[in-house]
Protein backbone atom coordinates (compact mmCIF):
# COMPACT_ATOMS: atom_id res chain seq x y z
CA UNK A 1 0.00 0.00 0.00
CA UNK A 2 1.05 3.60 -0.80
CA UNK A 3 2.85 5.65 1.77
CA UNK A 4 -0.03 8.00 0.88
CA UNK A 5 -2.71 6.17 2.59
CA UNK A 6 -0.18 4.46 5.09
CA UNK A 7 -0.83 6.68 7.54
CA UNK A 8 -5.03 5.90 7.91
CA UNK A 9 -4.76 3.62 9.84
CA UNK A 10 -1.98 4.46 12.29
CA UNK A 11 -3.94 4.28 15.49
CA UNK A 12 -5.37 0.76 14.83
CA UNK A 13 -2.44 -1.64 14.69
CA UNK A 14 -3.25 -2.47 17.99
CA UNK A 15 -2.09 -6.20 19.52
CA UNK A 16 -4.78 -6.31 21.39
CA UNK A 17 -7.62 -8.70 20.12
CA UNK A 18 -11.18 -7.60 19.86
CA UNK A 19 -13.58 -8.77 22.14
CA UNK A 20 -15.37 -12.29 20.99
CA UNK A 21 -12.58 -12.74 18.53
CA UNK A 22 -9.50 -15.36 18.75
CA UNK A 23 -8.20 -12.55 15.71
CA UNK A 24 -4.91 -10.68 16.34
CA UNK A 25 -6.23 -8.56 14.42
CA UNK A 26 -8.86 -5.12 15.81
CA UNK A 27 -11.66 -5.88 14.44
CA UNK A 28 -13.48 -2.97 11.86
CA UNK A 29 -17.42 -2.72 10.86
CA UNK A 30 -17.38 -1.48 6.98
CA UNK A 31 -20.53 0.13 5.32
CA UNK A 32 -20.48 -1.95 2.21
CA UNK A 33 -23.41 -0.74 0.14
CA UNK A 34 -22.25 -2.65 -3.16
CA UNK A 35 -20.43 0.41 -4.66
CA UNK A 36 -17.04 1.26 -5.61
CA UNK A 37 -16.40 3.79 -2.68
CA UNK A 38 -17.38 1.62 0.09
CA UNK A 39 -15.31 -1.43 -2.07
CA UNK A 40 -12.32 0.46 -1.84
CA UNK A 41 -12.77 1.43 1.93
CA UNK A 42 -13.15 -2.21 2.90
CA UNK A 43 -9.83 -3.25 0.43
CA UNK A 44 -8.43 -0.43 2.62
CA UNK A 45 -9.58 -1.58 6.30
CA UNK A 46 -8.54 -5.13 5.63
CA UNK A 47 -4.83 -4.29 4.98
CA UNK A 48 -4.80 -4.00 9.21
CA UNK A 49 -8.21 -5.27 10.25
CA UNK A 50 -10.73 -7.88 10.36
CA UNK A 51 -13.51 -7.05 8.69
CA UNK A 52 -17.19 -7.48 9.63
CA UNK A 53 -19.43 -6.34 6.83
CA UNK A 54 -22.92 -3.89 7.27
CA UNK A 55 -25.64 -3.84 4.42
CA UNK A 56 -28.34 -1.88 4.47
CA UNK A 57 -31.55 -2.12 2.65
CA UNK A 58 -33.34 0.86 2.62
CA UNK A 59 -36.13 0.82 -0.43
CA UNK A 60 -33.92 1.93 -2.96
CA UNK A 61 -34.48 1.34 -6.31
CA UNK A 62 -31.46 -1.09 -7.41
CA UNK A 63 -31.93 -2.81 -3.51
CA UNK A 64 -31.64 -6.02 -5.45
CA UNK A 65 -28.21 -5.25 -7.65
CA UNK A 66 -26.71 -3.78 -4.61
CA UNK A 67 -27.56 -6.49 -2.32
CA UNK A 68 -25.74 -8.77 -5.27
CA UNK A 69 -23.06 -7.05 -5.22
CA UNK A 70 -22.54 -6.56 -1.23
CA UNK A 71 -22.31 -10.53 -1.23
CA UNK A 72 -20.41 -11.20 -4.08
CA UNK A 73 -17.50 -8.79 -2.17
CA UNK A 74 -17.85 -10.19 1.22
CA UNK A 75 -17.66 -13.67 -1.27
CA UNK A 76 -14.20 -12.02 -3.05
CA UNK A 77 -12.96 -10.69 1.02
CA UNK A 78 -13.68 -14.03 2.20
CA UNK A 79 -15.87 -12.27 5.08
CA UNK A 80 -18.48 -14.06 6.99
CA UNK A 81 -19.36 -11.83 9.88
CA UNK A 82 -22.16 -10.50 7.68
CA UNK A 83 -25.28 -8.35 8.70
CA UNK A 84 -27.62 -7.28 6.21
CA UNK A 85 -29.97 -4.58 7.64
CA UNK A 86 -33.70 -3.60 7.05
CA UNK A 87 -34.39 -0.31 6.97
CA UNK A 88 -37.10 -0.05 4.28
CA UNK A 89 -38.53 2.57 6.18
CA UNK A 90 -36.96 5.05 4.57
CA UNK A 91 -38.23 3.83 1.35
CA UNK A 92 -41.73 4.02 2.46
CA UNK A 93 -41.01 7.79 3.50
CA UNK A 94 -39.90 8.86 -0.10
CA UNK A 95 -38.36 11.89 -0.08
CA UNK A 96 -35.36 11.14 -2.35
CA UNK A 97 -35.39 9.85 -6.13
CA UNK A 98 -33.49 7.26 -5.08
CA UNK A 99 -36.65 5.52 -3.05
CA UNK A 100 -39.24 7.34 -4.72
CA UNK A 101 -40.47 6.37 -7.91
CA UNK A 102 -42.44 9.61 -8.63
CA UNK A 103 -39.40 11.70 -7.78
CA UNK A 104 -37.09 11.47 -11.06
CA UNK A 105 -33.50 10.62 -10.94
CA UNK A 106 -31.35 13.04 -12.34
CA UNK A 107 -29.76 12.05 -15.84
CA UNK A 108 -28.35 15.51 -16.72
CA UNK A 109 -24.95 16.39 -16.96
CA UNK A 110 -25.26 18.92 -14.02
CA UNK A 111 -27.15 18.45 -10.66
CA UNK A 112 -29.56 20.76 -9.32
CA UNK A 113 -27.93 23.43 -6.95
CA UNK A 114 -28.62 22.95 -3.42
CA UNK A 115 -28.98 19.57 -1.72
CA UNK A 116 -29.34 16.82 -4.94
CA UNK A 117 -32.41 15.17 -5.57
CA UNK A 118 -30.55 11.68 -4.48
CA UNK A 119 -29.90 13.04 -0.93
CA UNK A 120 -32.30 10.27 1.47
CA UNK A 121 -32.79 12.10 4.39
CA UNK A 122 -30.61 11.27 7.45
CA UNK A 123 -29.95 7.93 5.61
CA UNK A 124 -26.01 8.20 6.89
CA UNK A 125 -27.35 8.75 10.90
CA UNK A 126 -29.45 6.04 10.36
CA UNK A 127 -27.00 3.44 8.56
CA UNK A 128 -24.20 4.46 11.54
CA UNK A 129 -26.38 4.27 13.91
CA UNK A 130 -27.42 0.43 13.41
CA UNK A 131 -23.88 -0.30 12.49
CA UNK A 132 -22.54 1.51 15.52
CA UNK A 133 -25.34 -0.85 17.33
CA UNK A 134 -23.21 -3.69 15.87
CA UNK A 135 -19.87 -2.93 16.34
CA UNK A 136 -20.48 -2.23 20.04
CA UNK A 137 -21.88 -6.25 20.19
CA UNK A 138 -19.32 -7.49 18.55
CA UNK A 139 -16.25 -5.51 20.24
CA UNK A 140 -14.93 -3.81 16.69
CA UNK A 141 -12.65 -0.71 17.34
CA UNK A 142 -13.76 0.81 13.98
CA UNK A 143 -16.38 1.89 11.57
CA UNK A 144 -15.11 2.15 7.99
CA UNK A 145 -17.60 4.42 5.33
CA UNK A 146 -16.65 5.17 1.86
CA UNK A 147 -17.75 9.03 1.99
CA UNK A 148 -16.10 11.22 0.14
CA UNK A 149 -16.56 14.97 0.15
CA UNK A 150 -15.73 16.03 -3.32
CA UNK A 151 -18.06 13.96 -4.94
CA UNK A 152 -20.91 15.12 -2.80
CA UNK A 153 -20.39 18.18 -1.97
CA UNK A 154 -24.05 18.80 -1.33
CA UNK A 155 -24.87 16.01 0.75
CA UNK A 156 -24.74 17.24 4.28
CA UNK A 157 -23.89 13.95 6.12
CA UNK A 158 -20.87 13.02 4.16
CA UNK A 159 -18.93 16.43 5.39
CA UNK A 160 -15.95 16.06 7.68
CA UNK A 161 -17.62 17.36 10.79
CA UNK A 162 -21.09 15.60 10.64
CA UNK A 163 -17.93 12.73 10.84
CA UNK A 164 -16.56 14.52 14.09
CA UNK A 165 -19.61 15.05 15.56
CA UNK A 166 -20.80 11.71 14.94
CA UNK A 167 -17.28 10.11 16.57
CA UNK A 168 -18.62 12.68 19.68
CA UNK A 169 -21.89 10.91 19.46
CA UNK A 170 -20.32 7.28 19.89
CA UNK A 171 -18.68 8.12 22.65
CA UNK A 172 -21.63 9.97 24.69
CA UNK A 173 -23.95 6.97 23.66
CA UNK A 174 -21.84 3.93 24.27
CA UNK A 175 -20.38 1.53 27.21
CA UNK A 176 -17.69 3.84 28.88
CA UNK A 177 -15.11 0.86 27.90
CA UNK A 178 -16.66 1.02 24.31
CA UNK A 179 -13.34 2.47 21.68
CA UNK A 180 -15.34 3.26 18.70
CA UNK A 181 -14.31 5.58 15.58
CA UNK A 182 -15.36 6.30 12.76
CA UNK A 183 -13.16 6.41 9.49
CA UNK A 184 -13.35 8.10 6.21
CA UNK A 185 -10.22 7.04 4.81
CA UNK A 186 -11.60 8.23 1.04
CA UNK A 187 -13.24 11.43 2.14
CA UNK A 188 -10.85 13.91 0.66
CA UNK A 189 -10.13 11.84 -3.24
CA UNK A 190 -11.93 12.38 -6.10
CA UNK A 191 -13.46 9.31 -7.86
CA UNK A 192 -9.96 8.68 -10.25
CA UNK A 193 -8.35 9.04 -6.51
CA UNK A 194 -10.72 6.31 -5.40
CA UNK A 195 -10.25 4.06 -8.70
CA UNK A 196 -6.54 4.45 -8.65
CA UNK A 197 -6.34 3.32 -5.05
CA UNK A 198 -8.49 0.79 -5.52
CA UNK A 199 -6.35 -0.55 -8.31
CA UNK A 200 -3.67 -0.51 -5.84
CA UNK A 201 -5.22 -2.50 -3.71
CA UNK A 202 -6.38 -5.12 -5.69
CA UNK A 203 -10.41 -4.35 -4.71
CA UNK A 204 -13.08 -6.32 -7.06
CA UNK A 205 -14.11 -3.21 -8.84
CA UNK A 206 -15.45 -5.48 -10.99
CA UNK A 207 -18.18 -6.72 -8.53
CA UNK A 208 -19.17 -3.32 -7.83
CA UNK A 209 -22.04 -1.37 -9.05
CA UNK A 210 -23.29 2.24 -8.80
CA UNK A 211 -25.88 2.94 -11.37
CA UNK A 212 -29.39 4.30 -9.62
CA UNK A 213 -31.07 3.52 -12.06
CA UNK A 214 -30.51 -0.23 -13.33
CA UNK A 215 -29.74 -3.62 -12.36
CA UNK A 216 -28.90 -5.20 -15.06
CA UNK A 217 -26.77 -2.56 -17.20
CA UNK A 218 -25.65 0.22 -15.87
CA UNK A 219 -27.34 3.13 -17.40
CA UNK A 220 -24.50 5.09 -17.97
CA UNK A 221 -26.64 8.60 -17.62
CA UNK A 222 -27.29 8.39 -13.80
CA UNK A 223 -24.97 10.95 -11.88
CA UNK A 224 -23.57 7.84 -10.08
CA UNK A 225 -22.79 6.57 -13.75
CA UNK A 226 -21.41 10.28 -15.17
CA UNK A 227 -19.08 10.04 -11.87
CA UNK A 228 -18.14 6.57 -12.43
CA UNK A 229 -16.69 6.79 -15.77
CA UNK A 230 -15.53 10.54 -15.44
CA UNK A 231 -13.44 8.65 -12.67
CA UNK A 232 -12.68 5.43 -14.87
CA UNK A 233 -11.45 7.51 -17.67
CA UNK A 234 -9.52 10.10 -15.56
CA UNK A 235 -7.43 7.10 -14.08
CA UNK A 236 -6.60 5.75 -17.15
CA UNK A 237 -8.16 2.38 -17.50
CA UNK A 238 -11.40 1.09 -18.30
CA UNK A 239 -14.17 0.51 -16.37
CA UNK A 240 -15.00 -3.17 -15.78
CA UNK A 241 -18.96 -3.07 -15.86
CA UNK A 242 -20.84 -3.25 -18.36
CA UNK A 243 -23.42 -0.29 -19.56
CA UNK A 244 -26.23 -0.52 -21.73
CA UNK A 245 -25.82 -0.43 -25.73
CA UNK A 246 -22.98 -2.99 -24.73
CA UNK A 247 -20.08 -0.45 -24.04
CA UNK A 248 -17.30 -1.41 -20.92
Amino acid sequence: MGGEFEGRLGDLRSPSPPLNSASAKPLAVVLLSGGLDSCVAAALARQSLELALFHANYGQRTLIRELAAFRAQAAFFQVRRLLEADLNFLGSMGGSSLTDPRCPVPTGEAETPGIPSTYVPFRNSLLLAAAVAWAEVLGAQAIFIGANMLDNPGYPDCRPEYFAAFNRLIELGTRPETNIRIHTPLIDLDKAGIIRLGLELKAPLELTWSCYLNDLRACGQCSSCRLRLKGFAAAGVPDPITYEGGEK
